[in-house]
């Protein structure tokens, strides 16, 4: 699916505009930092790679050393190129309806970092405004069909809407500090030194919260 390969683009540019990396080490950082890739595959992460070098975003350089358990790819470290990380700011600097939904979502707020406090701000309100629209189609369905449903049913919609109604909340508190933020930003466009929020300090496992799903971390 090209939605879930240009999620993957996304998150490995980011990843190496912190530093280069060896594939090994690149594979353990998405599985670390992005909950929805912890079965990604070499299998996966390898043409994501070819093609992004293809592009000319990244290029890789053959080191010679690596883990003692991988092949010679191992070996080779990637690292964005400038064209790559001009792609890579459009890419973040983007706040359309794609970056609402729930894959799209994840990865963008992984690296809230590099996004600048205005587009944050817009993806943040634009994620509330479409889980809104969902928690309020979930309480319409529920309602017209709860003689219907047997206990358990009727429990799966009740836990599925505590959810969404629990990322509304955390969404209402990002907003309100990222217009912090917003106000506290000094006139070369960076935010101020208090009051910001670190993307890794308040989502480490961002989850893509569904009315249906069960099995998503709630959050306290």
């Amino acid at each position: 699916m090209r939605s879930r390969t240009e999620v993957l683009e996304t998150a490995v540019l980011g990843l190496l505009h912190e530093s280069p990396m060896h594939g090994y080490e690149l594979r353990k950082r998405l599985n670390l930092v992005l909950g929805s890739f912890r079965a990604l595959s070499y299998g996966s992460l390898y043409p994501c790679l070819r093609a992004l070098v293809a592009q000319g975003w990244i290029e890789g350089t053959d080191t010679g050393d690596g883990p003692a358990v991988s092949t010679k790819r191992a070996r080779i470290v990637y690292e964005l190129t400038t064209e790559g990380k001009e792609h890579l700011g459009a890419l973040l600097a983007t706040s359309g309806p794609a970056a609402w939904e729930d894959e799209q979502f994840d990865v963008r707020f992984a690296f809230f970092g590099q996004t600048d406090a205005e587009t944050r701000l817009r993806i943040l309100e634009g994620r509330r405004s479409r889980l809104t629209e969902r928690l309020e189609s979930v309480r319409q369905s529920v309602a017209r069909t709860r003689e219907r449903m047997d206990e358990y049913t009727l429990e799966l919609q009740r836990h599925g809407l505590d959810l969404v109604e629990r990322e509304v909340r955390w969404l209402d508190e990002l907003i309100d500090n990222e217009r912090g933020v917003r106000r506290a930003t000094p006139g070369d466009g960076r935010p101020a030194a208090t009051g910001t929020t670190d993307a890794s300090d308040v989502r480490q496992d961002p989850p893509a919260l569904d009315a249906g799903r069960t099995t998503q971390k709630e959050r306290g």
